[in-house]
């Protein structure tokens, strides 16, 4: 199965550290970041897990759940969150569902459908598991990131494209280069100037193609 943007995710039912459960019921009305490590107690992982427990309350500030993949089993799941709370130093208090048959590794196309966990794996028979997927309440894959096991995801940026997303879909806006909160955003090249006047008010006019606006309160 090959996810792309704007598909509807796949209504799995997965196994997790905090109980089994659908994934659309899971989200219900809310936005949900899945993001996907090749393996338990690895180092890179294990800093981005404990970034991913430090930003609780940004999480929370926008509405978004958030939930880990590892293609290991719920018990290492509960010990490798020791190790992600020390690094950390606060609870990780989000679901890591476990993947060990490769379910949602593959519904999300981060592997290929004759893919399987040899024996004495290592991370690296399961390396392509190093994704982020952005959600919407639509239960639509709204963004898609994915890196490579020696680079450490920024979840600033995360954090940033979710702002982003939410901003242009609540809005009807886009967003530029290095946009954050505050910034100003583009207005639609489908959205005519008598229109974009009595929606935005004033606006700057860059290029013929390329208007932008202050978003009001």
């Amino acid at each position: 199965m090959s996810l792309r943007i704007n598909d509807t995710i796949p209504n799995l039912t997965v196994e997790t550290d905090h109980g089994t459960f659908a994934l659309h019921d899971w989200i219900g009305d809310s936005w949900a970041i899945l993001f996907s490590h090749p393996k338990d107690f690895t180092p890179v992982c294990t800093t981005e897990f404990g970034a991913v427990a430090q930003l609780a309350d940004e999480w929370e500030k926008r509405g978004t759940k958030v939930i880990g993949v590892s293609v290991d089993g719920v018990e290492d799941h509960k010990k490798w969150k020791g190790d992600i709370e020390k690094v950390a130093g606060t609870k990780a208090g989000f679901p890591i569902i476990a993947d060990a048959g490769l379910e949602v590794s593959k519904a999300f196309d981060m592997l290929p459908a004759e893919a399987y966990l040899p024996d004495g794996r290592t991370p690296a028979d399961s390396a392509t598991v190093r994704s982020v997927f952005i959600i919407g309440p639509d239960k639509q894959l709204k963004l898609s990131m994915t890196y490579p096991m020696t680079v450490g995801r920024n979840f600033a940026e995360v954090l940033r494209a979710l702002d982003g997303l939410q901003t242009s879909i609540g809005k009807g806006v886009a967003t530029p280069a290095n946009w954050n909160v505050g910034d100003d955003v583009i207005i639609p090249a489908t959205v005519s100037n008598e229109d974009a006047q009595a929606k935005f008010g004033d606006f700057t006019t860059v290029l013929p193609y390329l208007r932008t606006t202050k978003l009001k309160d």
